[in-house]
């Protein structure tokens, strides 16, 4: 995986047209359509929220390798041929900056717990304990690569409403309760959690001047 930044904007649904894995690695050849009239080898393409690097591509498809790690931590190592993908493009410079920051480094995975239809939208509740401390009411969070909202916060999971643009233009309406998510928090809540030493359940500590001076904000 390399850095690159992404808004949670999905731009296409694509398919995995042929796999290769072994317990240690995988090569995915994914179709597409819409994205691919400025691929070159190297480019970086978010799948279902994951930075993958293009090492090969065609008029309609791309490949990308995966390694160990990223099988591990994410919902990758459950695809298929026939797998329905969410793609987004690594954001020119230029671009209009339409969702959040995303990194395409995902935090891990949440478990969808249910799934109810509320008038014309649908509400997802995510079990992810592990990474609740990353997870704040009003806050955002990327979802298999898509920009939410988070609705409500409750223990060890929480909550997003999804309009119908949201559901026809990616594959979460495809999605329910058991199915695994690959997840993202707040690229500067990270910062901001790490600066005050919450990380791993630490205690945290107060914010003073001399704390600022020392990491260059004053």
């Amino acid at each position: 995986m390399r850095g690159r930044m992404f808004t949670g904007i999905i731009e296409e649904v694509g398919k995995v047209l042929e796999m290769q894995k072994t317990a240690a690695e995988a090569r995915f050849k994914i179709g597409a359509a819409e994205i691919m009239d400025d691929v070159k080898r190297g480019d970086s393409i978010a799948v279902n929220g994951i930075c993958l690097t293009v090492t090969d591509f065609s008029a309609n498809s791309f490949c990308v390798d995966v390694m160990h790690e990223t099988l591990m931590r994410s919902s990758i190592r459950g695809l298929g041929p026939g797998s329905r993908v969410n793609l987004e493009r690594a954001m020119p410079a230029d671009g209009r900056f339409g969702g959040h920051i995303v990194s395409g480094h995902i935090d891990g995975t949440g478990r969808i717990r249910d799934v109810r239809r509320d008038g014309i939208a649908v509400w997802y509740r995510v079990e992810a304990p592990e990474l609740m401390s990353g997870i704040i009411r009003k806050g955002s969070v990327a979802v298999d690569g898509i920009s939410l909202t988070v609705a409500d916060v409750s223990g060890d999971s929480f909550s997003v409403s999804v309009i119908p643009h949201t559901s026809g233009h990616t594959t979460l309406a495809e999605k329910g309760p058991g199915d695994i998510v690959n997840l993202e928090t707040d690229c500067i809540g990270k910062y901001v959690r790490h600066y005050l030493g919450t990380e791993d359940g630490g205690k945290g500590g107060a914010i003073t001047r001399e704390f600022l001076a020392a990491q260059g904000f004053l």
